[in-house]
């Protein structure tokens, strides 16, 4: 049975810290938000609290208290606290043990009594013995509401955070790239295809430097799968960007350079809104089809065009030697660059191409079902 008595009526004159309350079936934690406290004082009684102590608080080093009568009883007896540097936290046992609805007796919680979202468990996380589970994966509806009236906003995952800015990024720089190329060609015609690199090969090369963070991302854990599938996919490109286009000023106006670029920029825009929407839970028709779509006419055409600068390549290679390994030399070994890049070149056009076109299949029949028709365009 709950204490129907109301709160103490404090000192509007007396400085409270902030308190953050969680809880478990059996016991309550409360976290006093003060640093430095000295001369901590926790009285306890069956169904009340009364606390002070000096410290670094909301207001500056004072002296700061507060009392909170309990919803239901408190083993006053077992009650403790630890004073830390940065805060005092008070362990406190239920009498019954029971999921309280809310801390304090009354409706009307004091205004520096907060939610510990960082402890908090619900009634559904079950007992100790159980798999631990997440109230913000559970009640993701209500744990958003909580958190706007305890502090007016909804706290994000550092992750997550992280991820959106990364990804928008990203989009912002395969865009800034297309509209330079947009810009230049609506200036000069067909005569800037030849200057695509003079103008945009700089920042293609950082964006594509950029994207091996997309290999770190699963080893720390910020998103799922394997490291190497993006890394020999970043890799790819990077082979032919830096090695093929980049140490090879004969290539830098070929016009294959601008398609390739243009190509590989329309995927990445399609691609870094939608992981955006997926972070952010905004499903959106739309983007969704376009991501398990645009593949399947510029992903062909990706490779033509990469397999056309490892032939226009092969040529300066076989001229200048570069890459070429011959012997005699310390290490008694042989590389022919030339014969690498025509193996290359088979296993791109045969099974590269065929995998990864194959499992870009899978994932949009997974994704979209198959047969399922183009959305509507509302």
């Amino acid at each position: 049975m709950s204490p129907m008595s109301n709160a103490s009526a404090m000192d509007p004159t007396e400085l409270s810290p902030f308190v953050y309350w969680s809880q478990t079936k059996h016991t309550l934690l409360l976290k006093v938000d003060l640093k430095d406290a000295k001369g901590v004082i926790a009285d306890f009684t069956p169904t009340t609290l009364s606390f002070s102590a000096n410290g670094h608080g909301a207001r500056g080093r004072n002296a700061y208290k507060f009392q909170l009568r309990f919803y239901e009883f408190i083993d006053d007896e077992t009650a403790t606290f630890t004073v830390t540097d940065h805060k005092i936290e008070l362990l406190i046992r239920k009498v019954e043990p029971a999921w309280w609805v809310r801390l304090v007796a009354t409706p009307q919680k004091p205004h520096w009594l907060r939610i510990d979202f960082d402890r908090w468990v619900s009634e559904d996380d079950g007992e100790l013995n159980d798999p631990p589970r997440d109230v913000r994966e559970d009640y993701v509806e209500e744990y958003s509401n909580l958190q706007k009236q305890e502090i007016g906003y909804v706290r994000e995952n550092a992750k997550k955070v992280y991820l959106v800015i990364y990804n928008l990024a990203m989009f912002v720089g395969y865009l800034h790239i297309l509209i330079i190329m947009g810009v230049l060609y609506l200036r000069d015609g067909t005569a800037s295809i030849k200057h695509t690199y003079e103008y945009v090969g700089t920042s293609f090369k950082f964006v594509q430097l950029m994207q091996y963070m997309e290999v770190m991302h699963p080893i720390f854990g910020y998103s799922k799968g394997s490291p190497l599938v993006p890394f020999f996919q970043i890799s790819g490109r990077n082979f032919v960007l830096f090695l093929m286009i980049e140490m090879e000023p004969r290539m830098h106006d070929k016009p294959v350079v601008c398609y390739v670029f243009i190509i590989w920029s329309l995927v990445e825009l399609v691609r870094y809104p939608y992981y955006v929407s997926q972070l952010l839970k905004r499903e959106s028709a739309l983007l969704t089809w376009l991501r398990y779509t645009i593949w399947i006419p510029l992903y062909p055409m990706g490779i033509v065009c990469e397999g056309v600068i490892l032939l226009r390549s092969i040529p300066y290679i076989e001229e200048t030697k570069r890459f070429c390994v011959d012997m005699p030399n310390k290490w008694n070994s042989t590389f022919d660059m030339v014969l690498f890049l025509k193996v290359y070149l088979l296993l791109l056009a045969l099974p590269g191409s065929y995998l990864v076109m194959s499992h870009m299949s899978k994932l949009r029949a997974k994704k979209l079902g198959r047969g399922r028709a183009k959305p509507k365009l509302n």
